[in-house]
């Protein structure tokens, strides 16, 4: 298991930059950002929690206090970390505490893990203005964090999706999210 977080003097060289989210599980949400243009890499692994390069057996008991996400490194020239925060909100459930549909337990938070106080500043002011319109009927649970270690997941999680999109989890789970996602951010989609 690696340690990931980029480094950050590269980033700023290139104009790249690092966004860290946790919406349930991460095969779910590194499919939805693999489709976006100015998405460099996505990695799922594990963040927020009490031991180091845990895997995923330990995780999934609920009591590293890890939770799936995904490290994504994109062009802030041609997509904003905004506009990812726009489509993150919108391809998960961010009332639901400690779950995501069937998958229930603290692993399954929903949390943004911002990189610079901008992040933080950008993810404040979009939640606050979700509950103050009511956007999704209920207050948003979703946790705002300084980023903390992330380490990357087995090999086996990467690309999980486009690997086994015939499976009924990825049928029944990850597909809607694609599918919305097309429909959507149209104008956000790789070509």
């Amino acid at each position: 298991m690696t340690q990931s977080n980029a480094d950050n003097e590269n980033l700023v060289q290139e104009k790249l930059e690092v966004a860290t989210f946790a919406g349930g599980c991460f095969w779910c949400t590194e499919a939805v950002f693999l489709e976006i243009e100015g998405v460099k890499v996505v990695l799922p692994g594990y963040i927020g929690g009490k031991i180091e390069n845990p895997t995923y057996n330990q995780i999934t008991t609920g009591t590293t206090g890890h939770a799936e996400a995904i490290e994504i490194v994109f062009d802030r020239k041609v997509v904003s970390f905004g506009a990812l925060l726009e489509m993150f909100f919108a391809t998960h459930d961010p009332t639901s505490l400690n779950r995501q549909g069937a998958d229930v337990g603290t692993q399954y938070r929903s949390e943004v893990f911002y990189h610079s106080e901008v992040q933080k500043k950008i993810t404040e002011d979009y939640i606050s203005l979700m509950n103050f319109e009511n956007t999704f009927g209920k207050t948003l649970v979703t946790a705002v964090s300084k980023a903390p270690k992330f380490y990357v997941a087995e090999d086996y999680h990467k690309n999980y999706y486009s690997r086994n999109s015939s499976q009924s989890y990825c049928t029944y789970v990850i597909t809607p999210k694609i599918d919305k996602l097309k429909k959507n951010f149209q104008d956000k989609l790789k070509k």
